[in-house]
């Protein structure tokens, strides 16, 4: 099954159907929570949950990324690295690696449950209040919205052009001793992110500028009021945990 990377998986589910700014508020009390809370008990507690949410969102397995050798490779690294400075260290390593997965899939919920055209209006009307201060609230909006966007072309013209370069004859000794691969994928990929720059700055304006992205009508309803009580119900739980245990 495909890879699934910052984009929406197209089934029917409440989570879905949620408001994308409670999604976003979602995520935020929970960074905060294993932030400031990252014991086992809320580490354990907010993993089971996310997993809940996956299964009421109705994602397939399929959809979790499958990290390549190297992560691991590096995460054993570390793990040797830290077993010298004793078990404690060992512990707040494995804490870390387990906060920082938790932090990454709770982000990648709302890539895959929502529409990326309806980012860019939750983040403007979240920090509506912001204004107040002459912070260009909508600009901002909009460069998340479509680096958001961009990032699964920009992926999908990596893994083009490494299997293009694959194809390509091996040629002779010396030829083989003076590539660079990495550098040529690179040069290739900014040149074909330039292109695509320019003809989504053209498509926008033909289509009345960058207003227009912040412009759907999109507000939180009942559902999304419920939904954030449970996540807030989550949190105190977990900290009641963590202080009892």
């Amino acid at each position: 099954m495909t890879m699934v990377l910052l984009r929406e998986v197209p089934v029917p589910s409440p989570v879905h159907r949620l408001w994308a700014g409670t999604k976003m508020v979602a995520v935020f009390l929970i960074s905060m929570l294993v932030l400031f809370q990252p014991s086992w008990p809320v580490l354990g507690l907010i993993a089971a949950f996310l997993i809940v949410v996956g299964a009421i969102a109705h994602l397939p397995p399929g959809t979790l990324p499958r990290l390549p050798w190297q992560f691991w490779a590096l995460m054993s690294i570390g793990l040797f690295t830290s077993a010298p400075a004793g078990w404690p260290a060992v512990v707040h390593y494995v804490q870390t690696m387990i906060f920082a997965l938790l932090l990454l899939v709770s982000s990648f919920l709302i890539a895959w449950t929502t529409p990326m055209g309806e980012i860019a209006p939750a983040l403007a009307k979240l920090a509506a209040p912001l204004r107040l201060l002459r912070i260009p609230v909508e600009e901002w909006a909009v460069v998340v919205a479509l680096t958001l966007r961009g990032l699964p072309l920009l992926l999908d013209e990596m893994r083009i052009l490494r299997a293009a370069r694959k194809l390509r004859p091996n040629g002779g000794l010396l030829q083989r001793a003076t590539d660079n691969a990495l550098m040529d994928i690179l040069t290739a990929a900014m040149a074909v992110s330039t292109r695509r720059a320019g003809e989504l700055g053209e498509a926008i304006t033909a289509r009345g500028g960058t207003g227009q992205l912040t412009a759907y009508p999109s507000a939180p309803g009942r559902r999304d009021a419920v939904a954030l009580l449970v996540v807030i119900a989550i949190c105190v739980a977990a900290v009641a945990i963590n202080h009892f245990v």
